[in-house]
């Protein structure tokens, strides 16, 4: 029980002192390891439990999709908001899909559009700090 309340402590105090880009990172790599989770899900036997696994994993992954596509601001010039934030709405549209009709493939593209996308924007908080 302690090892759970000392977990719980620490992600919050990481959370809380997290820049805004730190926690966008936190939040692609929560949505993929949701998406991970619901994959492990396909290879479960029992249907219920396989259901369930993919279904709650997919639902987390897709609720901290929409977060981070509710964070864009589209009032920033340019096209690249409008770009991401429709990125982000086929990515929920495929996961949609993947949870409803039991298919690995929509998850299996999404999560590597996410790894590519996160990986990126790892590298820039990288780059930004060591410019600072």
């Amino acid at each position: 029980m302690q090892s759970i309340q000392l977990a719980r402590s620490y992600r919050t105090t990481a959370i809380s002192t997290a820049s805004p880009g730190g926690i966008i990172l936190m939040l692609m790599d929560s949505a993929l390891v949701a998406m991970e989770n619901a994959l492990e899900g396909f290879k479960e036997i029992h249907p219920v439990v396989r259901n369930e696994q993919i279904h709650n994993n997919l639902a987390k992954a897709q609720q901290t999709i929409a977060v981070l596509q509710a964070a864009i601001d589209l009032e920033v010039e340019g096209d690249f908001s409008q770009q991401m934030y429709s990125l982000y709405g086929f990515m929920l549209n495929e996961l949609s899909k993947g949870n409803y009709q039991k298919l690995e493939e929509p998850v299996v593209c999404v999560k590597g559009m996410l790894t590519d996308i996160r990986d990126a924007w790892a590298e820039m908080l990288l780059n930004q700090a060591a410019e600072a």
